[in-house]
């Protein structure tokens, strides 16, 4: 098992929005992430800094690296970029983040 850890940025503003858009995750997009072997993947917002905090745990042998080339994340992508930091083809800034610390 892998675990992840980044940050995005989100528009000002956007809480709501990005909240609603999540809540109503498209299934081919839950789909895919499960079929890549992603799962337990949690969002959290800092409302004081708009900074969205990711945690994602893989499974062994997981093909993650891959999504970014499917169509359906692309167009989840372009459905998300006018609420968030993103790059020019719409994907999302990332910032991964080191561990420095777990307790279990």
């Amino acid at each position: 098992m892998e675990k992840l850890a980044f940050k995005m940025k989100l528009n000002p503003g956007m809480a709501a929005e990005y909240k609603k858009r999540h809540d109503a995750i498209w299934p081919g997009i839950s789909n895919e992430l499960s079929k890549a072997g992603v799962y337990d993947y949690s969002i959290f917002l800092d409302e004081e800094t708009n900074i969205l905090f990711a945690v994602q745990k893989l499974k062994d042998k997981n093909t993650a690296h891959l999504l970014s080339e499917l169509d359906i994340v692309k167009k989840w992508w372009d459905y998300m970029a006018d609420i968030m930091e993103v790059h020019s083809d719409n994907s999302p800034v990332i910032v991964s983040l080191e561990n420095v610390f777990h307790l279990e």
